[in-house]
């Protein structure tokens, strides 16, 4: 397991590229399972988590090819309907293929699945939709087992507006031949890009982008051709990499309408960017202000994936700031990080922690307790006095593409190097 050195107080320079979604990469990469034909994706992030997905897709009987950042998949049968143990826990994306498989195959086997350590995420919540579509659910000590006669179209409810939930029932509606409702649907762009995925196969869908979705299916999905929407939480780790660094820094390729949210507090902390159709430009602020409370909430209120990277630029801000994540509980371990580092913070439940700033960060060794943790401790290792030592970054190659290399490239001095006790 490696760890990253980072000599921080260097302003960032430059340009990056956000990378194409991991968050809509792996549900197209399930759906692609869905047809016999081949499918062909582009703007693939080169990461961990997908692949993670793609060794299961070769598993399940896909033929796929992975070469600068394409997808080239084609899966003329299914090989087995029973997903790997070690690789259902190593990613909880790998649930998203129990549509494709009981649509293919009449039956999936998956172990309980893993993924990163952010609290509570009942797998009953997410597989629902399916018993409603006319799956049959059996589950064992460590395994879920759904067997399916065939896809009856109908109206299904998505608890607690769950992504995954959401995907999954779309891919389920979508090879049901007729005409089902996934209602309290989930919103997000990554959402948005599979309903654009699955009417290329063939499915009709009403109400992308809202949380009514009307889909009319087919047994017969066809292949598709398709470019991954870009990352909106990469765009925003970059936008707060420049300005905990007072750097000036111009990410290109990104849709900024995706985080209308985060401009809303950038604003009120008073920083300097500029916004255009597909680039985001920040400059140099000297001084941000004070923020009441940031609140984390499904799309489109603030992104809890970005609620981490936020309380490092809080460490920047005036005075008491708090910070309220609504989607997980037990995901406020990072700021046990950043008083390692010098912040002064309270946990003050499961769910809030105030932060006050601005503070003089010092570099220390810290931990990632899970990607976006990882990520915030290596955004606070930019802004940091010293060198700050960020362990267990395995994390975070899961979700961001290259993040070393391009924060190289923007002039930080970051290393990747083993754990110590792996140099003994």
């Amino acid at each position: 397991m490696a760890r990253f050195l980072i000599e921080g107080g260097t302003p960032l320079m430059g340009e990056v590229r956000v990378s194409g979604s991991k968050n809509a990469a792996l549900p197209i990469l399930a759906a692609a399972l869905l047809t016999e034909e081949p499918c062909v994706i582009h703007n693939v992030p080169d990461i961990a988590d997908v692949r993670v997905m793609m060794d299961i897709a070769r598993d399940l009987g896909a033929e796929l090819t992975f070469e600068n950042n394409t997808v080239r998949m084609h899966t003329p049968s299914i090989a087995t309907h029973e997903i790997d143990k070690e690789k259902a826990k190593m990613l909880r994306a790998g649930l998203m293929y129990s549509a494709p498989l009981l649509a293919r195959a009449g039956e999936v086997k998956i172990p309980f699945p893993g993924g990163c350590n952010i609290g509570k995420r009942p797998i009953d919540a997410i597989l629902n939709s399916l018993t409603d579509l006319g799956a049959q659910v059996h589950r064992a000590d460590e395994l879920v087992h759904l067997s399916l006669r065939d896809w009856q179209p109908a109206s299904t409810r998505i608890e607690a507006l769950s992504v995954i939930g959401t995907e999954i029932a779309l891919m389920a509606a979508a090879a049901a031949d007729g005409k089902s409702e996934i209602r309290l649907a989930a919103s997000e762009p990554h959402v948005q890009d599979l309903c654009a995925v699955l009417q290329k196969m063939g499915a009709t869908i009403e109400g992308v982008g809202g949380n009514i979705l009307s889909v009319t299916g087919t047994k017969k999905l066809r292949g598709f051709e398709h470019t991954v929407t870009s990352d909106y939480i990469e765009l925003g780790t970059f936008v707060i990499a420049s300005l905990v660094t007072k750097g000036h820094v111009k990410i290109t390729h990104c849709d900024p309408t995706h985080l209308d949210m985060f401009w809303h507090w950038l604003d009120v902390m008073g920083a300097r960017y500029e916004v255009g159709k597909d680039y985001v430009e920040v400059f140099p602020t000297e001084h941000l202000g004070h923020v009441k409370r940031v609140r984390s909430g499904v799309y489109p209120d603030f992104p809890t994936d970005l609620l981490a990277p936020m309380a490092v630029l809080l460490t920047q801000a005036e005075g008491i700031n708090r910070i309220f994540e609504t989607i997980y509980e037990a995901r406020l371990n990072y700021i046990i990080e950043l008083e390692k580092m010098g912040v002064k913070a309270e946990i003050l439940n499961a769910h809030e922690a105030i932060i006050v700033g601005p503070a003089h960060l010092k570099g220390a060794p810290v931990a990632s307790w899970d990607l976006r943790a990882g990520c915030a401790m290596v955004l606070a290792g930019l802004a940091a006095e010293g060198t700050t030592e960020v362990s267990q970054i395995v994390y975070i190659d899961r979700g961001y593409e290259a993040f070393d290399e391009k924060l190289r490239a923007l002039g930080a001095k970051i290393t990747r190097a083993p754990e110590l006790h792996e140099m003994s």
